[in-house]
């Protein structure tokens, strides 16, 4: 694996990455409509330039506490598959390029967030940033699931 651009955001006090090749764009955090039928870490859509978008809460997923909305709140909306979808975050902080020198496997535990989801850990300086592998967060069944919930709530 060659160096790789990474949109480094917030969760809680961890950072986590996301290669920018998946990210479509970083949004304000809008107002998002609820989904009846949804699962619980489906916050919703919004309506993004004309495009009707599921909205993800990362924290659910994550089991982590809620957390208020502020202005840093923000919505990666990323590529998974053949749709997008929009990540809810703390905050996004910045992105950097990760070297294949500073990533390192993911340790057998870690908290918050379970290991299938983590591609690996980059060591930066001090810092410790989570690359998470966006394509495996929804299993196959959830999107289906997804995929069900917005065909009848649009058709």
């Amino acid at each position: 694996m060659a160096a790789t651009k990474q949109v480094v955001f917030h969760l809680d006090n961890e950072e986590y990455g996301v290669d920018i090749m998946k990210v479509n764009v970083i949004e304000k955090y809008q107002e998002i409509v609820k989904v009846p039928n949804s699962p619980e870490y489906i916050e919703g859509i919004i309506n993004l330039r004309g495009e009707i978008l599921p909205i993800f809460s990362l924290r659910k997923k994550f089991k982590l506490a809620n957390k208020p909305i502020d202005d840093n709140t923000k919505i990666i909306v990323v590529f998974l598959g053949d749709m997008k979808m929009g990540f809810i975050v703390d905050s996004v902080s910045q992105i950097i390029n990760i070297e294949e020198s500073q990533l390192e496997a993911a340790p057998r535990i870690v908290t918050g967030v379970s290991r299938r989801y983590i591609q690996s850990v980059a060591k930066v300086g001090e810092r410790m940033i989570v690359l998470l592998n966006v394509d495996l967060i929804l299993e196959d069944e959830e999107r289906l699931s997804l995929g069900t919930i917005f065909e009848e709530n649009n058709g």
